[in-house]
């Protein structure tokens, strides 16, 4: 499917969270490290898609679960939010990965903004990895 199927930014940020959510490989969406990874709704914040003006990238940010290869996850993604975009630009942020046997983040007794975060080797805080196109 192409073409741009919505004008409006808060009826297409829905659509692309439905999209992302949609995907096997998705655990669920995130607000990237600051939270800013967010569109603002007549009643609601949506966390993890940011649907900009027209010819902005389309901004993403997901949990995955390690199923498969990120890179092609991330690619499969981007492809799907394209579709839905008109074909503008995506970035994906791959914001934590979800590994067997990992406690349920909405079971944990964690308050929020307190839990650690693991990082890839290598990778300093504050940075991002980018994967992809």
């Amino acid at each position: 499917m192409t073409g741009t199927i919505s004008t409006d930014p808060a009826v297409l940020a829905e659509l692309v969270a439905d999209a992302v959510t949609a995907h096997p490989s998705v655990a669920r969406l995130d607000g990237g490290t600051f939270g800013t990874v967010a569109t603002f709704l007549p009643t609601r914040k949506l966390v993890g898609v940011h649907v900009g003006r027209p010819g902005e990238p389309v901004e993403i940010a997901v949990v995955l679960r390690l199923d498969r290869p990120i890179p092609d996850t991330v690619a499969s993604l981007r492809t799907s939010v394209r579709a839905l975009c008109d074909g503008s630009p995506v970035d994906v942020t791959v914001s934590d990965i979800e590994l067997p046997g990992d406690p349920d983040p909405d079971d944990a007794d964690t308050p929020p903004g307190k839990a650690g975060v693991r990082r890839p080797v290598g990778v300093t805080p504050g940075t991002s990895v980018e994967i992809g196109p």
